[in-house]
């Protein structure tokens, strides 16, 4: 496990990127109209801060997030609420394609479904078939393709391509920036609702991270309400440190390991518009190891935080002692998800 103190906080890596947005009003409104819409609690945990030194620990629960377990429920959804309710888009002649390995495409069939929309989602192989069903039980059209995520990924691009569909991306590129800007801005909500939640700013903020795209959303979001004063710290697998990789390069680098069981975080390529924002306002990067998420698990679930190994990844770094804790923190965690099927 690994931890590196970010040079460029303040400033930020030039990326070309525009900035992560912190209007959350805009998706708040507009995420009212999709099924299950509601608040996620913000819950005390004092088992936790006692097992971990600290004076007191606050989990985000993302676990009921619009009864599809996870905080991705904010993100796809919004974009295609946006094309609906905003842009006044004729839905019924409108195909979303992505690929996942997790929540992010429930969000895309689960907007799909409540605008009118038609979804497609490529799978990889290694993709447990009960997943598949939860999509199709949200009325998207799965398809397998390839051994691994990246093989799905290019799957869905030749397919967007090919047939006039629309790629709905958590991740951001040269050429692909629009749509997975607007996609973190319903990650806003979750953010928001933190704020509102804590009775004062806490000291220390961990933040899992595959992609980016919550860690960058929230971490700007807090910035913008909080100012200097809490300490953020990312946390990635250490089998995919693409954030850690690109901060100690001092430019994007696509990072390479053998598959983590953060199945969720298991991301070798940074999206652009994350990378850019947490380079600015995160002050450390920590990777964690594959025990270290595994042996945080029946801890939670003991707790009553029963979740994934990708969902516990920021109190896994917690628990390891990680991003300069002390017996006076007062520390922020997201539980991400709900446990794996």
């Amino acid at each position: 496990m690994t931890q590196i103190d970010n040079p460029y906080r303040g400033t930020g890596l030039a990326l070309g990127m525009p900035d992560v947005s912190i209007n959350s009003s805009a998706p708040a409104r507009l995420l009212q109209r999709c099924p299950e819409a509601g608040e996620t609690p913000l819950r005390r945990a004092d088992e936790l801060a006692v097992r971990a030194g600290v004076a007191q620990v606050w989990i985000k629960d993302e676990r009921s997030r619009m009864g599809l377990g996870s905080f991705k429920a904010l993100g796809a959804a919004y974009v295609i609420a946006h094309d609906s309710c905003v842009l006044g888009l004729d839905m019924a002649d409108r195909c979303y394609v992505t690929a996942s390995a997790g929540n992010h495409g429930l969000s895309v069939a689960a907007g799909a479904r409540a605008f009118g929309a038609r979804a497609v989602v490529y799978l990889a192989d290694t993709v447990p078939e009960s997943f598949a069903q939860r999509l199709r039980g949200q009325g998207a059209e799965v398809v397998r393709a390839g051994a691994i995520y990246e093989d799905s990924m290019a799957a869905a691009l030749q397919a967007a391509g090919d047939n006039g569909w629309i790629l709905l991306s958590d991740s951001s590129w040269e050429g692909y920036v629009d749509t997975p800007h607007r996609l973190m801005e319903g990650y806003l909500v979750l953010a928001a609702e933190i704020a509102a939640q804590m009775y004062q700013p806490p000291t220390h903020v961990y933040l899992q991270a595959g992609v980016g795209g919550l860690a960058a959303a929230t971490g700007a979001y807090l910035r913008s309400v909080w100012g200097d004063g809490p300490r953020m710290i990312v946390v990635e697998p250490e089998a995919a440190p693409a954030l850690q990789a690109s901060i100690a390069a001092g430019r994007f680098v696509v990072s390479s390991g053998p598959a983590s069981c953060m199945g969720r975080l298991d991301c070798k390529e940074a999206s652009l518009i994350a990378l850019q924002g947490l380079s600015r306002d995160v002050d450390a990067f920590v990777t964690i190891s594959e025990s270290a998420a595994q042996a945080v698990l029946p801890v939670l679930a003991d707790a009553a935080f029963a979740t994934s190994a990708s969902g516990g990844a920021g109190l896994a770094a917690l628990l390891a002692g990680m991003g300069g804790i002390d017996a006076t923190s007062r520390v922020l965690c997201i539980l991400s998800e709900e446990p794996a099927e």
